[in-house]
This record gives structure tokens, sequence and C-alpha cells, in this order.
């Protein structure tokens, strides 16, 4: 019970701190939407073409962005954490009675949260563009974005208590997030891609949860790429918040 009431009041603490600085949030959500209106558009000519998933362009394009939006929103919260660590936050948490669990899980309802935001945004920028999608499919397709969000955040919490320098991850994300965002087809569908190319993204758990998404806008419930982006989003996420409370137990002993 202590637990859930520290989670809460830290939640609302984090919260209220980022909503007095929105930039990063609006920073975060303003290449997504410039994409989807100058990128987008130039997908119109080969949606026609064989091998272009169902949906249109507009309805290809959006559920990718949705996942490149909980992806790098996701992933830049690390900047902010070893800010906090820098200032010695984590060492004054030790002598108080807040649970550990609530460190972490405040932080990542915060950043589930202001993701939750940007996606509803991003998704009425669309509909404003033309998009008809299925209800049901749009909000299960946020709730996978969710479970990224848990999993991208907690790891790159854990992260930054084992590195611990700003240098050090940004070198590590600009090697990481290109492959990464490139491999999960957001851009442009691996059905398009070469063999070689859609047999490495196979490993990439985010083209699981671009595919999930891709089939819930149009409404496509019961394909297997649904039950599959949420069984990888799901296993990820509890793996990688599990990672994050183990290291922060650590990092605040």
């Amino acid at each position: 019970m202590q637990s859930l009431r520290d989670t809460w009041l830290l939640f609302k603490h984090y919260l209220t701190m980022t909503m007095r600085n929105p930039v990063m949030v609006i920073v975060g959500l303003f290449q997504p939407v410039v994409q989807l209106l100058l990128f987008a558009p130039l997908l119109e000519p080969i949606a026609g073409t064989e091998g272009f998933p169902e949906g249109g362009a507009i309805g290809v394009f959006t559920p990718g962005l949705l996942v490149m939006l909980g992806i790098t929103g996701s992933l830049f919260v690390v900047f902010g954490f070893i800010a906090e660590l820098r200032a010695g936050v984590l060492e004054r948490m030790r002598v108080t009675p807040l649970s550990r669990l609530a460190l972490v899980l405040g932080r990542l309802l915060r950043d589930v949260t202001m993701l939750l935001l940007q996606a509803l945004v991003l998704v009425g920028v669309a509909w404003l563009m033309g998009l008809r999608a299925d209800p049901a499919g749009v909000a299960l397709s946020l709730l996978i974005v969710v479970l990224l969000g848990l999993l991208v955040s907690s790891c790159s919490y854990a992260v930054a208590l084992i590195l611990q320098d700003e240098n050090t991850v940004a070198s590590l994300l600009n090697f990481l997030i290109l492959p990464i965002l490139l491999l999960s087809g957001i851009t442009l569908p691996l059905t398009l891609a070469p063999d070689w190319i859609r047999n490495v993204a196979g490993v990439n758990p985010f083209a699981y949860a671009v595919d999930a998404s891709r089939a819930l806008f149009i409404g496509q419930l019961e394909h297997p790429a649904v039950w599959q982006g949420f069984a990888v989003m799901g296993v990820l996420s509890f793996l990688g918040v599990f990672w994050a409370v183990r290291s922060f137990r650590q990092g605040v002993a």
C-alpha cells in the first residue's frame, strides 16, 4: 500500500515538473508530426504497388510513427535523469522512507502519460490529413505504445545508472537508433525490403510492434501480428521494468 501511495505522489511530482517545462515534450512530438506532414504524401505514389500493406499511405505511415514516437520519446528521458544523478537527487533519496519501487514506477507513469498525450496529438493530426482507422484498433495500438514506452524508458533509466555520463549515452544512442528505426519498417514497410533485410528485422522487437499496429489500424484485430506484437512488447516491458527496479534498488541502497 505504501508503494502505491508513494508511486502516486512521485508521479504527480514528476508530472508537475514536466508540465512546468514542456519543451522536451513539444520537441519530441515535432519530428513525428513533420514526418507525417512532409513524408507521408511521398508514399502516395507507391501505396498501390505490390507488397505495400493495406491502409493507404497515411494508414501505413501513422502506426509506424507512433512506434517511432514511443522509441525516441522514451529514450531521451535518460538525459534529464542523468542531470538529476549529477545533482545528487538519488543520494538524497537514500535517507527518505520512499519505496524504491515507487522511485521507478512514478517516473515510468509520468513518461507513459506524456507519451500517450503525444500519441493522441499525432493521431489527431493524421485524422485531419485523412486517416480513417478502426477506433478499437487505434485504442489497442495506443496500448502497444504504452508497453513500448515502459520498455524503452525503463531500459533508459537502467543504462543511465550504469553509465552516468551524457556523452557516453549520446554516443550509444547515435549508434543504435538509426538501425533500430530502419529495421522496424517505420518509414517504409519491410514488405518492400529484400529478403536479407526482412530476416535481420526479424530479431528487432520493435518491428513486431509496427506490424501489430498496422494490422490494428485497418481493423484486423485477429491477425497473428497483433498477438505477436503484444506478446513481445509485454514480455520485454516486464523485463525492462524489472531491470530498472533492480538498478534503482542497487543505486539507492
